[in-house]
């Protein structure tokens, strides 16, 4: 199974793509996808659906599974990730890939075993189940990367059943 992870975002993008099979997780690719400062927001959304649409078309995933928002202190911030998550959800169900969504804490206790883990704690914990050299870079692709690692973890699970009703 092959699963593309993302951490939704308007100025970036994370986006980690993992095969999972019998528990076992190989990396196949991972990045982020960027869009300049102080560039209408419509442009912004506009690179990311077409970044987002090439990725697709390249790797051919299975799922992808999303971070659903969780934002407490900016509005605004918060109302254009969610633009951008719209256009990310729009983009894989155009290109028929079933979607999953998983909160923070969701993410969090599926891949460190602690709802309230530290961003350094999900980064290391990656970087190990993964076997990566080095921690994936920037921390939004990490976070893509544990979204899929959570989405492989519960998947067809009671408990991948219970976070993804809707």
């Amino acid at each position: 199974m092959v699963i593309l992870g993302i951490d939704p975002g308007l100025a970036i993008v994370g986006w980690g793509l993992i095969e999972s099979h019998r528990g076992q997780f190989r990396p196949l690719a991972y990045g982020a996808i960027t869009t300049p400062a102080h560039t209408p927001i419509e442009s912004r959304l506009s690179i990311i659906r077409g970044d987002l649409k090439a990725l697709i078309e390249k790797y051919k995933p299975d799922e992808m599974a999303v971070e659903e928002l969780f934002f407490t202190n900016n509005i605004t911030t918060g109302i254009a990730v969610a633009e951008a998550r719209g256009i990310i959800l729009c983009t894989a169900y155009e290109c028929g890939i079933p979607i999953s969504e998983y909160t923070p804490m969701q993410v969090k206790q599926a891949v460190v075993g602690y709802g309230k883990a530290e961003k350094h704690q999900v980064i290391s914990m990656v970087t190990s189940l993964l076997r990566l050299p080095k921690s994936p870079k920037p921390d939004d692709t990490a976070d893509a990367i544990a979204i899929a690692i959570c989405h492989a973890q519960c998947r067809g699970s009671v408990m991948g059943q219970y976070f993804n009703q809707r």
